[in-house]
C-alpha cells in the first residue's frame, strides 16, 4: 500500500483504519470479527489506527488492545481523542492526561502517536441554534482552546506521551481555517473528504460547507490531512445498514447520491467502491480514514485503493451528478 507523509509522521499508509466500526458505531459486528479486520487491514499494509474512547465507550481500543497480544508490530501508528466539551480552563491538562492513560492501558501501549481533541472548537461568543447544552458538550472555545487545550498538548508531545496533535476541522469554517494558519498549529487535522462535501450529522454550523479550502489550506501550512467520513456515514453506500431518522442528514445524502449509485452501477462496482476512490483521488488528503466493520467491507476499500486514482472527467461528471 502506498505510503506518505502525515505532518510529522512519514511512512503512514494510504488508508487508516478507524475505530468507529470496530467499535459498532457504523452498526453491529462480534469482537472476534473486529480483531480479524484490524489483523486483515494490518496484513494489507495499514499502519495507522485511530481510535476514541467514545467508539463503542472503549471497544475499539480494547479490540486493537486484543488485537496483536504478543506486542505491536514495528510500525504500528495510533491515533486516540478526548472530548473535553466546557471543562474549564485549570481542568484541561488533568483531563487530557487521564483520558490519555485510560486510552494507552486499554490500548496496551505506552505512547500515542496522535492525540486529537474529539469535538470542535468554536468562536467565542457564538450565536448558533445549537442549544446550550448539547454544544457544551462537544465544542470548546478558541480562546480555551489557544490558552488551554494547545499547551496541554505540547506538555504532552514534551513529556513523550504523545509524538503529535491535532483537531477535527469540521466547526466554523473561518474558525477551521485559522487554527490550521495559527503560528501554534496542529500537527494534523481530520478533515470531511467524500464527493459530497458532507459532514452529515456532524454539521454545527448554518453556513455551507466547504472542507476542500479546509483541506488545501491544512496543505497549505504543512499540516497532516487524515480524510475521514469517505462514504458520508452510510449515504454513498448501496444501503444504509443501521436505522437512521427519515429527516436525517444521512438520509437526505443517501437520496441526493441517486445519481451516484448509478454511475457506480454503470461502473460495474458498489457505490462504497467508488466512493473510496473519489475520496482517495481528493488532492491533498493523506491519509483515509475507513470506517468498516468487517472483513468484507474493507475488502471493497481495498479494491479502490489498488485501483487507479479516478481521471478527472470521472470525478466533474460525479459532482455534476449530485450537485444537479
Amino acid at each position: 500500500m502506498q505510503k506518505n507523509a502525515l505532518g510529522r509522521l512519514s511512512d503512514v499508509s494510504r488508508y487508516t483504519l478507524g475505530g468507529g466500526g470496530i467499535g459498532q458505531v457504523w452498526g453491529s459486528t462480534s469482537r472476534d470479527e473486529a480483531i480479524k479486520t484490524v489483523n486483515a487491514a494490518y496484513e494489507a499494509g495499514i499502519n495507522l489506527f485511530d481510535m476514541a474512547p467514545l467508539y463503542g465507550n472503549g471497544e475499539a481500543e480494547k479490540v486493537m488492545g486484543l488485537a496483536f497480544p504478543d506486542g505491536y508490530p514495528d510500525g504500528v501508528l495510533l491515533t486516540t481523542k478526548c472530548m473535553l466539551g466546557d471543562a474549564h480552563g485549570a481542568d484541561i491538562e488533568g483531563i487530557l492526561l487521564s483520558s490519555l492513560k485510560q486510552s494507552l492501558a486499554l490500548l496496551k501501549r505506552d505512547y500515542i502517536d496522535v492525540f486529537i481533541l474529539h469535538g470542535y472548537v468554536i468562536p467565542d461568543n457564538w450565536q448558533t441554534s445549537i442549544p446550550q447544552k448539547l454544544l457544551s458538550k462537544i465544542a470548546v472555545t478558541l480562546s480555551t482552546f489557544n490558552n488551554h487545550v494547545i499547551p496541554a498538548f505540547e506538555k504532552l508531545k514534551q513529556s513523550g506521551q504523545i509524538r503529535a496533535w491535532g483537531v477535527t476541522a469540521a466547526s466554523v469554517q473561518i474558525t477551521n481555517l485559522n487554527i490550521i494558519s495559527a503560528q501554534r498549529r496542529p500537527d494534523v487535522v481530520q478533515c470531511i473528504s467524500n464527493l459530497l462535501d458532507s459532514a452529515g450529522s456532524m454539521v454545527i454550523a448554518a453556513e455551507k460547507a466547504d472542507p476542500r479550502a479546509v483541506i488545501q489550506h491544512a496543505s497549505e501550512h504543512s499540516v497532516g490531512v487524515m480524510g475521514i467520513r469517505a462514504v458520508a456515514a452510510g449515504s454513498l453506500t448501496s444501503v444504509i445498514d443501521r436505522p437512521v431518522a427519515a429527516n436525517s442528514k444521512e438520509q437526505f445524502d443517501f437520496k441526493r447520491a441517486a445519481p451516484f449509485r448509478a454511475i457506480a452501477a454503470e461502473m460495474e462496482m458498489s457505490p462504497a467502491q467508488l466512493a473510496h476512490q473519489y475520496a482517495l483521488s481528493m488532492p491533498g488528503v493523506e491519509t483515509l480514514v475507513l470506517g468498516v466493520k468487517n472483513r468484507k467491507e474493507l475488502s471493497e476499500c481495498l479494491a479502490a485503493e489498488a485501483a487507479p486514482a479516478l481521471d478527472r472527467c470521472l470525478m466533474q461528471r460525479i459532482d455534476a451528478a449530485v450537485r444537479q
